[in-house]
């Protein structure tokens, strides 16, 4: 495994043990709105500052482009941290969230994590070198065809200007499809792909901290993703298609129809 993985999973280990001290009294937390449901906590802020100690210690010259506190400092390498992925599940114990770190050397993803702290799965890929979970190597799903398929996805609750566009996705696909699910951790979501546990995912209106890790994790287990088009301007759209290959065509035949002007990239 890579050095610059172990310091990841020191970060995310160091976050998740904070998330679990605080999971069982959320009550006591200080929860403020940033926007149209969407939540912060002091254990999203604290959980933050946790994953920045132990990469600044390591790493004191590299960037970081973080949820809570946003972008520091500049540099060819910059870490892309979402120090609770799920917060409103988190909040009303509902037991799926995730920490998510990935590492990008000028504008390419390096290395990636997410972590599962209520299972202790982690999930890490460096480019080139595949995917893991804990030891095991992962592949995404060898899935062809939509029938039997099992889909991920996420609701835009933030931006419900696209409410009508997704609910015509969601109609189009779910008629073909064995089921789709909406857990309410994006990057949890795409280890889930990379992982083969659901063979594909797509989701409106992400922010970069949310796809980062889980775009290498896919690719690096065999899998692709794109924006609604087909394209690579997921990080900068926050709109994603992931599946392997035969599979997100497939996806995206039946999502291209409803895109509106917004949404073709």
């Amino acid at each position: 495994m890579h050095p610059t993985i172990n310091i990841a999973i020191r970060a995310a280990r160091s976050a998740g043990n904070l998330l679990l001290r605080y999971y069982d009294r959320v009550d006591t937390l200080n929860v403020s709105a940033k926007g149209l449901n969407d939540f912060v906590s002091d254990v999203d802020k604290a959980s933050e500052q946790a994953i920045i100690e132990v990469l600044r210690k390591s790493y004191p010259d590299h960037a970081i482009l973080a949820e809570e506190s946003g972008e520091h400092g500049r540099s060819d390498y910059q870490w892309v941290i979402d120090p609770l992925d799920g917060t409103t599940n988190y909040l009303h114990g509902f037991p799926q969230f995730s920490v998510s770190i990935a590492l990008k050397h000028k504008g390419v993803l390096e290395h990636a994590l997410v972590y599962d702290p209520l299972r202790d799965e982690m999930f890490t890929a460096s480019r080139g070198a595949g995917a893991l979970l804990n030891d095991r190597r992962i592949r995404a799903s060898s899935r062809k065809v939509l029938t039997g398929a099992l889909l991920g996805t996420g609701f835009p609750y933030r931006e419900l200007v696209h409410l009508d566009p997704y609910l015509g996705m969601f109609r189009d696909l779910i008629s073909e499809v064995a089921g789709i699910r909406r857990p309410g951790s994006a990057a949890l979501d795409l280890a889930y792909v990379a992982a083969g546990r659901l063979d594909g995912f797509w989701e409106l209106g992400l922010s970069e901290w949310d796809i980062a890790a889980g775009a290498l994790l896919i690719k690096e287990a065999g899998g692709t993703i794109s924006d609604l088009s087909g394209g690579e301007r997921y990080l900068e759209s926050g709109n994603l298609i992931a599946a392997n290959v035969k599979l997100h065509n497939l996806m995206r035949r039946k999502i291209q129809p409803h895109l509106n002007e917004q949404l073709r990239f």
